[in-house]
């Protein structure tokens, strides 16, 4: 009858080492003081608007009353890059061959 034992190695100490590292992060986070989120000077409350305004770097002018008025260009980017994450993913894909199941 074999019993088990106890495994010693240096992945012991790699692990302390995360173990403590995890504790030394989170504290640092728990204890931390975030400032305010900045916003666009012209924002009026909507998020998407003020993504739009700093990402084409526009002034906010007569579209600061307007809310969600960057929606369909922010749509449109989200599908450019799905777009391109498809193509990619399609990309790498290997090739099968006949033989192989």
């Amino acid at each position: 009858m074999t019993r088990p034992r106890l495994y010693t190695s240096s992945k012991q100490a790699v692990g302390l080492v995360a173990f403590v590292l995890f504790g030394v992060f989170a504290a640092i986070f728990l204890t931390a003081e975030f400032a305010d989120p900045a916003t666009y000077a012209g924002n009026t409350g909507s998020i998407i608007e003020g993504i739009g305004y700093a990402m084409f770097s526009l002034d906010a002018g007569p579209f600061a009353e307007r809310t969600d008025g960057f929606l369909i260009a922010f749509e449109i980017l989200d599908l450019a890059l799905l777009a391109a994450l498809a193509g990619a993913v399609m990309l790498g894909k290997r090739d099968s061959t006949e033989g192989d199941s």
